[in-house]
């Protein structure tokens, strides 16, 4: 059974310990901690039920002939420069899945990731999770410059992202799947939404599974989506923590892990501010192929953010040990979920709408 599914309700003995429950609450918390329990409750006590997500519908549809008539060479023109951007470096594959990934959940996937500051907009940029772990900006400004010439004003920069991260995925060994089209890009941003809806390297699974519910993505769809962690890498402010940490722990002291973290360590020392943005990969055997060996890495108990390896060593991972176990064994269910959950994910819109910018980085004026 999953955590998150449709199903009847929870029996009434659970609903009297939680109304109890919540009259401890201050009202100023009282939802994030409503809904950490629920998971909690479901996780650790009866496995066996769950309960309905919120999700977040179109608030218009998409289609996969939406630029049919106005820039049938889309998604052709797209493919052709991506093979040519990750041909330049495989990094740029990881760099546009995460910069698709941040958009989606800060406000649905609107392109607002991509707007600069300006005197009259706060960008996310600059929000934490973003400043330190986001690159690509000038990839998405040399995408859209192609569209234009081919269908001025026509291709929204949230779709080409979506495209693009597809595309990116394919070109390091991922799965394939239908990207639908139609989004608009939003008018606004929102700084603060970025600081609290992501999530962070050394954030609790608990909260973690929180956020991505409340974008009414399942625990199945977390595990599948953080399974990009399998290319790319992450700085050394980010997986400090850990490799000085519980990272020894996790690994049973294995002699190739001991190994592994002492060079971890020369890349990142301990003390903070010193070679803070020195990368490592995250995917420690095939770094710059989208395979299912970040799993395994797991299963070692050599993750390398804290939030990833969690996910296997969690007491709270219940649900989320067993999948991550499915992928390793499993690198088809990997991609097969992968697909489905990014498709899921690129489904979250603005229900505000928006335009299509002729400049990614700034709204048409």
């Amino acid at each position: 059974p999953t955590i998150f599914s449709n199903s009847s309700s929870l029996p009434q003995t659970h609903f009297s310990h939680l109304k109890n429950w919540i009259k401890k609450v201050s009202s100023e918390r009282r939802t994030m901690k409503l809904l950490l329990v629920f998971i909690m409750v479901h996780t650790i006590f009866i496995p066996c039920f769950s309960f309905d997500i919120p999700t977040l519908l179109p608030a218009f549809p998409l289609t996969l002939d939406y630029y049919k008539s106005t820039c049938p060479t889309v998604f052709d023109v797209i493919k052709k420069e991506m093979e040519c951007i990750v041909k330049e470096d495989p990094r740029n594959a990881a760099i546009l899945i995460r910069l698709h990934f941040h958009d989606c959940f800060v406000q649905g996937c609107d392109g607002s990731v991509l707007l600069d500051e300006t005197e009259t907009l706060k960008g996310e940029k600059k929000a934490s999770p973003n400043i330190n772990s986001l690159k690509g900006y000038e990839i998405i400004d040399r995408l859209k410059n192609i569209i234009e010439s081919e269908c001025p004003g026509v291709v929204s920069c949230a779709d080409l992202l979506t495209i693009s991260a597809r595309d990116a995925t394919i070109l390091v060994g991922g799965p394939y799947w239908d990207v639908l089209v139609g989004r608009n890009d939003s008018k606004s941003a929102s700084y603060a939404h970025a600081t609290t809806n992501l999530p962070t390297p050394d954030e609790s699974l608990l909260s973690i599974v929180a956020k991505f519910y409340s974008q009414g993505l399942s625990v199945e769809d977390m595990v599948a989506l953080i399974g990009a962690h399998t290319v790319g890498m992450a700085q050394c402010r980010n997986f400090r923590s850990r490799i000085y940490g519980d990272f020894q722990v996790t690994s049973a002291l294995n002699p190739l892990s001991v190994t592994y973290v002492a060079s971890l360590r020369k890349i990142c020392p301990a003390n903070s501010g010193e070679g803070d943005s020195n990368v490592a990969a995250m995917d420690n055997v095939t770094p710059n192929l989208f395979d299912n060996s970040f799993y395994h890495t797991l299963l070692r108990g050599e993750g390398l953010l804290n939030s990833d390896q969690a996910m296997y060593t969690s007491v709270f991972g219940i649900q989320t040990r067993k999948i991550v176990s499915k992928y390793a064994e499993n690198p088809v269910a990997f991609f097969e979920q992968f697909s489905k959950s990014m498709v899921k994910m690129g489904n979250i819109l603005n229900p505000s709408g928006g335009e299509v910018r002729r400049n990614c980085r700034f709204v048409n004026t």
